[in-house]
């Protein structure tokens, strides 16, 4: 998932009172949303395109959602109102996100994620080393909002459907590393032998 760019403090007062008289896409956010099922949800569609410390997710594609609504929050925006703007793009998103990602309760559940951790920090948030070397984790952290790949229950659509490119391990590798086109490169932001676990996992589950 792929939000808008990041909403100064002035934006987010605007959107907010564009959303209190109505004029939304869909009606307010929800109250009684699952902020668990949205960490979830966060995690596998939109972490690759976004940095949100609390997820642990550094996607480049992006705003980075930390900054852009930290400083929101400390001039004292409610979270509810974070809630109902960051809602308001997930149903109408800019390319290159595609719209109706996540929908109904769904879409209800990560915007209450999103607008209960964005800009906090603190001990909420997991560093990117948490998923180790593990293949399948660092795809599903970092490229699954953006692939298709049966094997991660990955169904982005943003890049290439991996099961039918079945790309072999070289070409993944590289293509981690540097990136291209909308996908940033990772060669920094993951490690050697992460890059080396991500690669191997795609090229041998891609397809199967």
């Amino acid at each position: 998932m792929l939000l808008r760019r990041p909403l100064s403090g002035v934006a987010l007062a605007l959107a907010a009172a564009v959303l209190a008289a109505g004029c939304g896409t869909g009606g307010k956010a929800s109250a009684h949303a699952d902020a668990q099922n949205g960490a979830a949800l966060f995690t596998a569609k939109c972490g690759a395109c976004h940095v949100l410390a609390a997820a642990g997710t550094q996607g480049t594609v992006g705003p980075n959602l930390d900054d852009a609504f930290g400083p929101s929050r400390q001039q004292g925006f409610k979270q509810s109102t974070i809630q109902d703007v960051v809602l308001d793009q997930i149903r109408e998103p800019s390319a290159p996100m595609p719209k109706d990602l996540v929908t109904g309760a769904d879409a209800q559940d990560v915007a209450a994620y999103v607008a209960s951790v964005a800009g906090v920090g603190g001990a909420t948030a997991k560093p990117p080393s948490q998923v180790g070397n593990n293949g399948k984790a660092i795809f599903q952290a970092n490229c699954a909002s953006c692939h298709t790949l049966k094997a991660a229950a990955a169904t982005g659509t943003i890049g290439p459907n991996l099961d039918e490119l079945k790309p072999p391990l070289a070409r993944v590798k590289h293509q981690v590393e540097v990136g291209g086109g909308v996908m940033p490169a990772f060669k920094g932001k993951l490690t050697p032998a992460q890059i080396a676990a991500v690669a191997k996992f795609v090229a041998s589950s891609a397809g199967k």
